[in-house]
């Protein structure tokens, strides 16, 4: 009787073997501060318009142009890093963003709404495509595909925590100085970041795909009816999202408890932080549209309690299980889309997926200022939102799945296999 000694189960991957992998703490921690001034600038701009005298709801249209400018540029930036390489965008567009950022105080002031406009218009149109440059770069830097997991779901899940930082920051800055360092202070962790990430080894040699065609002769198309599925499902997280903070603001004033404002939106990105912890430290069964499909569920099922009426307390705790599952949904969107888009244009897919979001963003935040008076429709857009997520996933299911030749994870500059030859 013999026995096989079975092979032994692949160790569990810790946060500090990826932190510790070559490139990958550096990458992060530079793409966390150059985004930094996504979460800074709308704050300080709207600072900035007020302190100078041009009231609160002019600085809110130029926050708001800010935001739109950025969003809408996002796959232009996309398609150029495909083209051309990422150093050559994020670059010069970290500079004008800079630049601009700080122009704004002095050419502001003293050339009317106009110019302001203008310059807050420019400086979004330039903000860096960070997000999308780094989730193009995970696959040649971590070749291993747990570890590519882990660290995409600790990048997802830090995004929450920039928009906790960020605002405190400009608030403290501007409250202990002038809304215009608050400015310069943004601008310059933009450059420090971008230049943290550019001038990286991973970023320099990164080169996009040549355009290729399938065994079938077509080009794959980035309007693909799973990519187009998909991009829709997440704006319903967008809407979630900007349905939230206006629903926090209404609440903090119904309850005259001015911190919900921010506590609410905390909790959720706190939640939104731990369940990136816990999604990227193991490997889960199943599929990533399965996995898509459940977290979109469970998404949905953690706004429902909203719906009646809970008090603040109650409400701030509630939060924090849609975030948790906020981070899967995202990482799962992020892996699928690289299993659908062409690999000549993975980094305009990323950016198409960051639009939607934004997109839906804006569309909750508008719809929800107009019923916050209500409170039974404004603690309920937040389920709409992610509802209308959950539907699409579910009917799209059948398009998110690879059905024709598609290109191998780390398809970006991915170094060839060793081969050694027996003596």
């Amino acid at each position: 009787m013999s026995l096989t000694a079975l092979p032994d189960p692949a160790p569990r991957i810790t946060y500090g073997a990826v932190l510790g992998s070559p490139h990958v703490a550096r990458l992060l921690g530079g793409t966390l501060t150059g985004r930094l001034p996504n979460a800074m600038a709308p704050v300080a701009i709207v600072l900035w318009a007020l302190a100078s005298g041009r009231g609160i709801a002019f600085g809110g249209l130029l926050s708001a142009l800010y935001g739109l400018a950025s969003g809408l540029s996002q796959p232009v930036k996309g398609r150029l890093m495909d083209r051309y390489g990422q150093r050559v965008v994020h670059l010069p567009a970290a500079v004008f963003n800079s630049g601009l950022l700080i122009a704004l105080p002095v050419a502001g002031a003293h050339g009317g709404p106009v110019l302001a406009t203008a310059i807050v218009v420019g400086a979004g149109l330039n903000e860096p495509a960070l997000e999308a440059g780094m989730r193009a770069l995970w696959p040649s830097v971590l070749p291993d595909a747990r570890r590519r997991h882990a660290a995409l779901a600790l990048d997802a899940g830090t995004q929450g925590l920039l928009y906790i930082v960020g605002p405190l920051l400009v608030a403290a800055l501007a409250a202990a100085c002038t809304p215009s360092l608050a400015l310069a202070a943004t601008a310059a962790l933009g450059l420090i970041g971008t230049l943290a990430v550019a001038l990286a080894p991973p970023c320099r040699r990164w080169r996009p795909v040549p355009s290729a065609r399938t065994d079938t002769g077509q080009r794959r198309r980035l309007t693909s009816r799973g990519l187009v599925w998909l991009f829709a499902s997440l704006a319903g997280v967008g809407f979630t999202i900007g349905a939230m903070n206006v629903w926090a603001i209404a609440m903090a004033e119904h309850e005259g408890q001015g911190m919900l404002s921010g506590i609410i939106p905390a909790a959720f990105s706190t939640g939104s932080f731990l369940g990136g912890l816990l999604y990227g430290r193991r490997s889960w069964p199943g599929t990533t549209t399965g996995h898509l499909a459940t977290a979109g569920a469970a998404f949905l099922a953690g706004w429902l309690p909203l719906l009646a009426l809970l008090g603040p307390y109650a409400a701030t705790i509630v939060v924090v299980v849609p975030g948790a599952f906020l981070t899967v949904v995202v990482a799962c969107a992020f892996t699928t889309t690289d299993s659908l888009a062409p690999a000549h244009r993975t980094s305009e897919a990323y950016a198409w997926l960051i639009l939607s979001i934004g997109a839906g963003q804006s569309a909750g935040t508008a719809l929800a200022g107009r019923l916050a008076e209500h409170s039974v429709a404004s603690a309920a857009l937040p389920s709409a939102g992610a509802a209308f997520t959950l539907i699409v996933l579910l009917a799209a299911r059948p398009h998110l799945i690879p059905t024709g030749p598609t290109s191998l994870r780390g398809r970006h500059r991915r170094p060839p296999p060793c081969r050694y030859k027996a003596r």
